[in-house]
């Protein structure tokens, strides 16, 4: 289990909140951001009446740095950094779901958005809309796999691009009775996408209905992990070995999980930041939202950041490197979603 202790070498930034609670929507949730050039970011999440209702649509919103007001303590007025809440992408009559940005271009210029409709989880279609002026302006919407259901591409989490150049996204199908997660694999990041067979789990030494919602990451050239939402009550780890072509029978790690979403970003210098709610036992409680820390690839997380400790639901986290340590977003009890910097402290 991972200590409460703060790292020394990190600083909590006060989260502040991308609106305030006059919204064009009643909820939101499923935030997802992407660092742009000039310290701008953009986030992005889905909102209207309540969750699965046909006004949802996909929303977002983007920072940019003031040196007039960055140079004060972080505010909590609501959106004081942020511009207004604008609707980017709304196909068809039907709910939208889980956005999730990612960046084809270093400076974030060229960005891809992949998004989820459908009535019901389990006949989702994948969506896919692309920006190439860091996300002022969308091409229209299309299926990202014409004909599939259930999701593919990034079904929560943002893809990672492999040393070949490959692209693997985490991919999931929240089937009636059982929950199975795989990983798609793209050679560009935007089509061609080939869905890798469903990873195993051990049944006979798991409870519930199953793992969904793979984060990502790469340790050396060609080696790929992956960690699972899970309702085990605890987050489960595969292994690939050849490129994220196969990967091994899913393996529980010594990270509690509540059967919520979770978030995970490999830093320059090999750190693996997990945001998640450390919490035990299926549909447990959303508090507190958390950062922890490895320095080998996954194996221990002896250090841990509380972002949000309070009663409530702070939940469905993504987590970015950024130029002086990492960018969380989550959801605030449904109702606003919220950003938070984790800085490195420079040792003089």
């Amino acid at each position: 289990m991972p200590s409460n202790d703060v790292p020394q070498k990190w600083s909590l930034g006060r989260p502040e909140h991308v609106f305030g609670d006059r919204r064009p929507f009643a909820q939101c949730h499923a935030s997802t951001l992407v660092s742009l050039s000039g310290g701008r970011t953009l986030v992005a999440w889905f909102g209207g009446t309540r969750e699965s209702h046909p006004d949802v649509g996909i929303w977002a919103a983007d920072r940019v740095p003031d040196p007039t007001v960055d140079t004060e303590p972080p505010s909590a007025a609501p959106g004081r950094h942020w511009s207004e809440p604008r609707l980017i992408a709304k196909a068809i009559d039907e709910p939208h779901w889980n956005p999730v940005l990612f960046a084809l271009s270093p400076d974030g210029k060229d960005l891809v958005l992949h998004f989820k409709i459908g009535s019901r989880v389990r006949h989702w279609q994948t969506w896919v809309q692309r920006s190439t002026d860091s996300g002022r302006n969308w091409s229209t919407a299309t299926r990202l796999v014409p004909g599939d259901r259930g999701g593919r591409g990034a079904v929560r989490n943002k893809p990672i691009q492999l040393s070949s150049g490959f692209w693997l996204a985490g991919a999931s199908l929240e089937r009636w009775r059982s929950w199975g997660a795989f990983i798609d694999r793209s050679p560009n990041g935007l089509d061609g996408w080939v869905a890798g067979d469903e990873i195993q789990i051990d049944r006979s030494q798991f409870s519930g209905k199953g793992l969904i919602q793979p984060t990502l990451w790469e340790s050396a050239p060609g080696i790929a992990h992956a960690l699972f939402r899970s309702t085990d009550g605890r987050t489960h780890r595969s292994d690939s070995e050849d490129d994220g072509r196969s990967w091994s029978v899913a393996y529980p790690i010594d990270v509690p999980n509540n059967n919520s979403g979770l978030d995970l970003t490999r830093m320059h210098d090999g750190t693996l930041a997990l945001a998640c709610n450390p919490v035990a036992g299926n549909r447990a409680a959303r508090t507190p939202l958390s950062v922890l820390f490895s320095k080998d690839s996954g194996e221990s997380w002896p250090e841990r950041i509380d972002v949000e400790t309070e009663p409530g639901e702070f939940s469905y986290p993504a987590i970015i490197e950024v130029e002086d340590g990492l960018m969380i977003s989550y959801t605030w009890n449904r109702r606003r979603i919220a950003v938070a910097r984790i800085t490195r402290i420079r040792r003089t």
